[in-house]
């Protein structure tokens, strides 16, 4: 008997039933099933996207409704402190927005006070070693005394109107005078304080003393000896921070370092210029001791500064260029410390013999000693300007309060130079002292202007 054969299939559930049905059934696949199911995937994933992309465009206009929300609350650009509106305010936020106006304004007005550091007395030490220059130029013309007496009179008036700063500064803002300690530049910036007051003793007894007579000069002795004490409190305690509260590293070492360290040297110059106009004798010879000490207080720390200085340009290269006008500041303690040596040996051989001080040559040994000495730092002081002189003319660099620099180191090198040349009547050096002065006569007249003017558009102070 023939049997009918059913042709093999593979046997697929059908999409839709359950295994657990009693009506499940093995069906042979169609090509009509096959395009259904084809059809249904196509369907499932085109619903998919179509949810997918509407989630995403619901997700967008809510962050783009987020974003104008925010711009249209912002009313402050950060780049400045004026007040620029960008969208139209009412009501309370418009209040806000004059209230933040109000503030920012006033902040602006008190901001070079707020922004005011010891750096600034780098103006009096420039203007004042200027005035000292000319008063003692080695070749005179008729006027220059009363240029100098102009630019002494300035000198006061900056140093007291920089000390009404600083005080109001400390008192409206007593945390600020913490910071400043504690900030491993500012702090260093301290002794241009005493060192600018310096130049305004030195030009008391230039240009006073001749003309007031002896009282001008006790008056000039007291006031140096305040100068003293202040030169030597920040020489030991500025330092001392350095090695225990401030966070510093040899790469970002600059010659700013010597600053607080060198007002001893120009304290103890300054007191052989004083020395000089006492008649008490007695007086004079304390005084000669007292700066031979701080001398040697002051000087052999900077040497040791200098050649931790010269490591750091040899290991790290140049300064940054903002900071590479700093690069003449070893030229500030060799040149001033080379000139209060000759000075005070000057004031030591007319004092020592009247006072029996010693032996009847000592004070001859100590003008010799003294013009040694000078000589060799003088000589140090010219290849640090070499070293200076070049660094300047590695890349551009721009305009800032650190420019002074540019006058005071320079200027007490031209005090040694024209002081040797006095001593050793040499017209070689009473020339170069010349030059050296109309050149830095010439940068205190560039650098005074760019200061005034970034002083009054305040851009010095941001």
């Amino acid at each position: 008997m023939a049997v009918e054969k059913t042709p093999a299939t593979s046997p697929i559930i059908t999409a839709g039933s359950s295994s657990s049905s009693s009506s499940d059934v093995l069906k042979p696949r169609s090509p009509l099933d096959d395009h259904r199911l084809s059809f249904n995937h196509t369907k499932d994933l085109h619903t998919h996207l179509s949810k997918q992309a509407s989630h995403e465009s619901s997700s967008g206009r809510q962050d783009r409704g987020r974003s104008r929300s925010r711009e249209s609350e912002r009313t402050v650009a950060p780049d400045n402190d004026e007040l620029q509106v960008t969208a139209m305010p009412s009501g309370s936020g418009f209040q806000n927005i004059e209230e933040g106006g109000e503030k920012a304004r006033k902040r602006d007005d008190w901001i070079a006070i707020s922004n005011f550091h010891p750096g600034w007395f780098s103006v009096n030490m420039g203007t004042g070693i200027t005035a000292i220059l000319l008063q003692n130029l080695p070749y005179q013309f008729p006027g220059l005394h009363y240029i100098a007496v102009i630019l002494f009179v300035l000198n006061v008036i900056i140093f007291f109107l920089f000390l009404f700063i600083s005080i109001t500064r400390y008192c409206l803002w007593p945390d600020k005078f913490k910071a400043m300690l504690a900030h491993p530049a500012h702090s260093m910036l301290l002794g241009t304080f005493p060192m600018g007051f310096a130049t305004i003793i030195n030009l008391i007894v230039f240009i006073c003393v001749p003309v007031w007579g002896d009282w001008a000069a006790r008056f000039a002795w007291g006031l140096w000896w305040l100068d003293a004490i202040v030169s030597i409190a920040i020489c030991y305690f500025v330092p001392f921070m350095l090695m225990t509260k401030h966070s510093a590293s040899l790469e970002t070492m600059t010659a700013a370092w010597l600053l607080p360290i060198v007002a001893p040297v120009v304290a103890a110059a300054s007191g052989g210029v004083v020395a000089d106009a006492l008649t008490n004798d007695t007086h004079a010879l304390i005084t000669i001791l007292v700066c031979y000490v701080m001398w040697g207080s002051a000087v052999p720390l900077a040497m040791v500064i200098i050649v931790i200085y010269f490591q750091r340009l040899a290991i790290h290269k140049l300064v940054p260029r903002a900071a590479i006008v700093s690069a003449l500041l070893p030229m500030g303690p060799l040149g001033q410390g080379g000139f209060g040596m000759m000075q005070l040996g000057v004031v030591a051989k007319r004092v020592f013999p009247r006072l029996d001080f010693l032996a009847p040559i000592a004070g001859d040994i100590f003008y010799v000693m003294g013009a040694f000495i000078a000589m060799i730092m003088w000589g140090f002081g010219l290849i640090w300007m070499w070293f200076a002189l070049a660094s300047f003319t590695r890349g551009k660099f721009y305009f800032n309060i650190g420019w002074w620099a540019f006058t005071f180191p320079l200027g007490v090198f031209t005090t040694a130079t024209t002081q040797m040349g006095k001593e050793f009547n040499s017209p070689f050096f009473d020339i170069l002292g010349t030059f050296f002065s109309l050149v830095v006569t010439c940068m205190w007249v560039l650098v005074f202007a760019l200061t005034v003017y970034k002083s009054c558009t305040k851009e010095l102070f941001r």
